[in-house]
């Protein structure tokens, strides 16, 4: 993990609790003054000399970010589990993206909710609701100043930085929107959909430009090269098509999968290399100066079903499978089992364009890095933290190890939680309990962003000053946590003069059963028409010009008082020969 890291129970909180802060977090800012202070040569000493990090925990100080070390892709690999972050009412997460600041992980989940995580202590920040149905991809243009998100209806909408949606378009016409590419100038984006088409947008005004035909089945991915005015796609017909996005027509084909492709994304740095995954246990990367695959990525147990490559080594290359696992693969390394033997790369050989794909396994394998299917992977900017969601309703960031950690290895993430449990090296109780903690810790979070008292919530009974847990909010009817754009139930009550027909069409016919036709619903007890309301109906009577609550029964002599604080609280409960032993 990066220096500044609050692990291992060691760190705490400020004294604002008085308790070890539990939560992991990771701080790039230690490794970048390390880089700039010995980045030049002092004394006549070479910089290469400084490159070098020795297997003990004590040169944890000397950590260098990803950029500092650009030839050591292997020092960048994420096999430490950092955090794992959950809604309270749970969903698929179905990608996953950083801010181009990299504060906050944005992820959108099958309820069609935004969700906002910090990007250091990975807390929850907040949740709204930003689509009614299942939000299939999310893409942040190269200005950082727009993001544009696509749900399974064919609904692309446009967002500022903050939040702020700005238009909506129908994109296509009951499909869904598996994907969305900006242009390098950010002046025109493409989507692709499950109705065989990618569609070429004008940003600025938000209209269709030409339409994409050539794919025999759903489009499932689409990418734009970073510099150039290239497109690639992926489709359920197993081929990945490249377009001229000026004149619509498709430069070519490139065959090798054998099953419905599940994500095309080029290389970002030199833009030479196009990575393609699809149903089934390999992936490829292919050359676009040979227009031919060159790599065939092996270790798989079942399905891939995403990737993604670091923003800084062009080398690295990370896989996410059907099942749950996480591989990193590093292009220039083979890393072939016993007993397999290494195959030739066609970089090497004699004929480039007759030689197979060469044959890669992963540097590192994570197999147990999620319960279910990964659906989204996402790098932090720094390239120093891996963002993963997954089906099994869990979003992780993934990091390096620091230097001499090998502890990771015998974790749940590598060797399952039955044998993790087993060995000791994970307790689920203790997993569980710290899970309860870590949400509790986003709910006070969340209270102070908000500017709400503590002092309000419902107490414990017995210890004062402890705020009672809200109960889970239950998910509603469309799965989603707000109840999305649901129609209004009631209309605008009636007024004398008023056509009730128009009113009913107007509302879209949503009135209450047995609605009385010039009279109004029943009051609640106790409520006091306001003046200038509308005449009560003839069987309900007449409420008085005022009404007051009823009194709450029960403690009629305790006064109104602030509550005591929580460390008054433990003092007191100390004194009475309980809660002796710290936390």
């Amino acid at each position: 993990m990066e220096g500044g890291y609050h692990g291992d129970h060691n760190g705490f909180d400020g004294g604002r609790r008085g308790r070890p802060n539990r939560r992991n977090a990771t701080d790039i800012g230690t490794t970048y003054a390390q880089w700039l202070q010995n980045r030049r040569d002092n004394h006549g000493r070479s910089l290469r000399g400084l490159e070098a990090e020795r297997p003990s925990l004590g040169y944890m100080a000397n950590m260098l970010p990803p950029a500092a070390r650009k030839g050591r892709a292997v020092d960048s690999v994420p096999a430490k589990h950092l955090h794992s972050s959950l809604n309270k009412v749970r969903q698929p997460v179905n990608v996953v993206k950083w801010t181009p600041e990299g504060r906050r992980l944005l992820t959108g989940s099958t309820s069609g909710e935004f969700t906002l995580w910090n990007g250091t202590g990975f807390n929850f920040e907040t949740i709204m609701q930003a689509h009614d149905c299942a939000i299939r991809a999310i893409r942040y243009s190269h200005n950082d100043e727009w993001l544009l998100s696509a749900d399974q209806e064919g609904f692309v909408k446009y967002w500022q930085p903050n939040f702020n949606n700005v238009q909506q378009i129908a994109a296509h016409q009951d499909a869904a929107v598996r994907d969305v590419a900006f242009a390098p100038s950010d002046s025109k984006f493409i989507t692709a959909s499950d109705d065989t088409t990618l569609k070429l947008w004008d940003f600025s005004s938000g209209r269709e430009q030409s339409t994409f035909t050539g794919h025999q089945w759903d489009v499932k991915c689409a990418d734009w090269h970073p510099t150039k005015g290239l497109i690639a796609s992926g489709s359920k017909d197993h081929q990945v098509k490249l377009w001229d996005p000026r004149s619509g027509r498709c430069l070519t084909t490139l065959h090798g999968h054998k099953n419905t492709l599940t994500m095309t994304r080029f290389e970002p740095n030199q833009g030479v290399l196009l990575a393609s995954c699809a149903r089934e246990q390999t992936a490829r990367i292919f050359d676009l100066r040979m227009m031919r695959d060159v790599f065939l990525l092996k270790g798989h147990e079942k399905e891939i079903s995403c990737l993604t490559w670091h923003p800084i080594h062009s080398n690295l290359l990370t896989t996410g499978g059907n099942e749950g696992s996480m591989l990193h693969y590093l292009l220039d390394e083979q890393n072939p089992p016993l007993g397999t033997p290494p195959t030739l790369s066609p970089y090497d050989s004699p004929t480039p364009s007759d030689a197979p794909a060469q044959t890669l396994y992963p540097a590192h394998k994570v197999p147990y890095a999620h319960e279910y299917a990964i659906w989204s992977m996402d790098w932090h900017p720094l390239g120093h933290i891996l963002a993963s969601g997954s089906n099994d309703r869990a979003t992780r960031f993934w990091t390096r190890p620091r230097p001499g950690d090998a502890a990771y290895l015998n974790d749940r993430w590598h060797i399952g939680a039955t044998a993790a449990e087993a060995q000791g090296t994970w307790r689920k109780a203790e997993a569980q309990r710290q899970q309860l903690e870590d949400e509790a810790e986003d709910e006070a979070a969340g209270l102070i962003d908000q500017g709400v008292s503590a002092r309000n919530q419902p107490s414990l009974p017995g210890l004062p000053g402890l705020a009672k847990p809200p109960p889970r909010p239950q998910p509603f009817p469309d799965g989603t946590s707000t109840g999305g754009a649901q129609p209004a139930a009631f209309p605008n009550l009636p007024v004398p003069g008023m056509d009730l027909a128009a009113l009913v069409q107007a509302s879209g016919g949503h009135f209450p059963p047995n609605f009385p036709p010039n009279a109004l619903p029943p009051l609640p007890p106790g409520f006091a028409p306001p003046p200038g309301f509308p005449p009560l109906p003839n069987a309900m009577p007449p409420l008085p010009a005022t009404a007051t609550l009823p009194s709450i029964q029960g403690n009629s002599g305790r006064k109104r008082a602030p509550l005591p604080s929580q460390q008054e609280s433990l003092e007191q409960e100390m004194r009475h020969g309980r809660y002796k032993k710290a936390r």
